[in-house]
């Protein structure tokens, strides 16, 4: 993947809530969250309709396979699941004797466990990794991972999930074990005097990191090498890029939210995404 400039990304829709999340689903749309707890579907050319609202201030998103809408909600301390007709209901509010604090970001593996990082207080440390397993038991998934967890990816191969680490500043690889449990979190990369905030892997196993400061899309390659892909230096075009997703039939669309903005960024790259996961749940 060529190094980019931000003059290579062009608006693809305009006019949203200061978006954080974006996701693709299996349906051929792009979902975006707002930051007055608005839902967003979005075709490839830009097209946009609201579809719900879960009335918070909407973080991370996911999709299943019934194009169903996963949305971590700040304001509300909830994970919502929102249908294609715009029905709002609650999917996880954490564990009887660990509500969820900061609910930041979900991610689906195939077998329809749904991921979610519990950021906790900036700065407090308190923060941990939940589960929701298929049949809608949330299990705690570690503690180790408590400084701010945010974005999340699984690898190309399923068997670990990275998540950033806010404070660290960095990002983790924690091993998927059998059972529902994880392994000892590794630190892979850290990026001081950053913000980090997303994570998507491409078909060769390159991790894009964007940042919520500066305005930067770092590169790790899968020998751990780090470069940038792109800095927007005037915060105009890439404003905050707090998420992204690779779109589009054959995933070569890079998607990037904006939430210092109003929209969403796009531009073509030579190496298509890694496939998300979209489990079928009942």
């Amino acid at each position: 993947m060529s190094i980019l400039k931000p003059g290579d990304f062009t608006t693809l829709v305009d006019g949203l809530d200061h978006p954080e999340g974006v996701t693709w689903g299996p349906d051929g749309h792009i979902y975006a969250g707002g930051e007055a707890g608005q839902i967003y579907r979005i075709s490839t050319s830009g097209e946009v309709t609201q579809i719900a609202s879960t009335g918070g201030f909407v973080l991370g998103l996911c999709v299943d396979g019934m194009s169903n809408i996963y949305a971590c909600d700040l304001k509300l301390q909830s994970v919502f699941r929102i249908d294609q007709e715009g029905g709002v209901s609650v999917y996880s509010q954490g564990l009887t004797d660990r509500a969820i604090k900061l609910p930041n970001y979900p991610v689906f593996d195939g077998s329809g466990n749904l991921y979610i990082s519990d950021s906790g207080g900036w700065h407090e440390n308190n923060g941990c990794l939940l589960c929701v397993t298929p049949d809608g038991q949330t299990k705690l998934l570690s503690t180790d991972v408590s400084a701010f967890p945010n974005g999340m990816a699984l690898s190309p191969d399923s068997n670990s999930l990275y998540v950033v680490v806010s404070n660290l500043p960095g990002v983790v690889r924690l091993p998927l074990e059998t059972g529902g449990r994880v392994g000892t979190p590794e630190v892979i990369v850290e990026l001081p005097h950053t913000v980090p905030d997303g994570l998507a892997f491409d078909q060769q196993g390159n991790l894009l990191i964007s940042c919520y400061t500066p305005d930067v899309i770092y590169r790790l390659s899968a020998n751990r090498e780090l470069d940038v892909l792109v800095e927007d230096e005037e915060s105009t075009t890439i404003s905050t890029p707090t998420n992204m997703v690779f779109a589009g039939p054959d995933l070569s669309m890079l998607v990037v939210s904006t939430l210092g903005r109003w929209h969403l960024a796009q531009t073509r790259v030579e190496i298509p995404g890694c496939p998300l996961h979209y489990p079928q749940l009942s």
